[in-house]
């Protein structure tokens, strides 16, 4: 059996009442059952820390990119401004989710607001319009490219640190530059990065667009951009969720190990 990788779901209103449904884009599960080679499972926003009853059984966790804003309330941060989307019931869940997984090394991949999410798990804050800040860039979407290619068309480059993890997972050509173009679709971004995060790529104004979690037991990494977009026809993008994928596969096999020996000595 594959791998079980956890996707988290956003609260979103759905039809004429606007009923509140659990919803992930399926660019994730695609990927998931692509590169990554696993088996997806949808995560609700359920409002609580479910963490306890979902880790021991997951070998994987993707935190998904949103519309919505991390609550300001988690990193001491000004309210948002007025019409900001945010999804609280997402935050109350996926907070405590990834404390959970880096603690019991869990493979996690943390895409746009999921690397948000990270960042403000463990301790970091938030910049909330990026683009409304002196000498930064307009993140929020690439304005060279035409509509249909909004999510795919490579908004800017980012520059890699050399011999980073991040690196060391891409294609040779990324590798020897130390450069990728990435698409961008956000507004937040890291203000202070958290004590467990390093940093490992920066746009060329200065935001940092990928983090790894130092000292983690297993995969434990963030990307500002948007992978799942384009891993089809990306080697960069599909070079990402296959070392996850791979990591996921290892977790696995450990765990399912360890519940043998356990029955074993039953």
């Amino acid at each position: 059996m594959r791998p079980l990788i956890g996707i988290s779901c956003c609260q979103k209103p759905f039809g004429v009442f606007g009923t509140p449904n659990h919803a992930a884009s399926d660019t994730y599960v695609r990927v998931v059952r692509g590169p990554a080679r696993g088996t997806p499972v949808l995560l609700p926003a359920a409002g609580e820390d479910l963490s306890a009853e979902l880790i021991p059984h997951l070998d994987g966790l993707i935190l998904t990119g949103s519309r919505s804003n991390v609550w300001p309330g988690h990193y001491d941060g000004p309210a948002h401004a007025e019409g900001t989307p945010e999804d609280q019931q997402r935050d109350a869940t996926t907070l405590p989710l990834i404390r959970a997984a880096i603690a019991q090394g869990v493979p996690l991949l943390a895409i746009c607001r999921g690397m948000q999410e990270l960042n403000v798990a463990l301790g970091g804050s938030l910049d909330q319009r990026i683009q409304d800040l002196p000498g930064r860039m307009d993140h929020s979407t690439p304005s060279d490219q035409p509509i249909p290619r909004v999510r795919t068309g490579k908004a800017h480059g980012v520059r890699i640190e050399k011999d980073s993890a991040l690196a060391r997972l891409l294609t040779p050509p990324s590798r020897g530059t130390g450069r990728l173009a990435v698409n961008s679709l956000h507004n937040q971004g890291v203000q202070r990065l958290a004590p467990r995060l390093v940093a490992e790529a920066w746009a060329p104004d200065g935001t940092v667009e990928a983090v790894r979690v130092d000292g983690a037991i297993s995969f434990a990494m963030g990307v500002q951009w948007h992978p799942e977009y384009d891993w089809e026809h990306d080697a960069d993008s599909r070079a990402i969720f296959l070392a996850f994928g791979a990591a996921c596969g290892a977790h696995r096999a450990a765990r399912l190990g360890q519940a043998e020996i356990a029955q074993a000595a039953e």
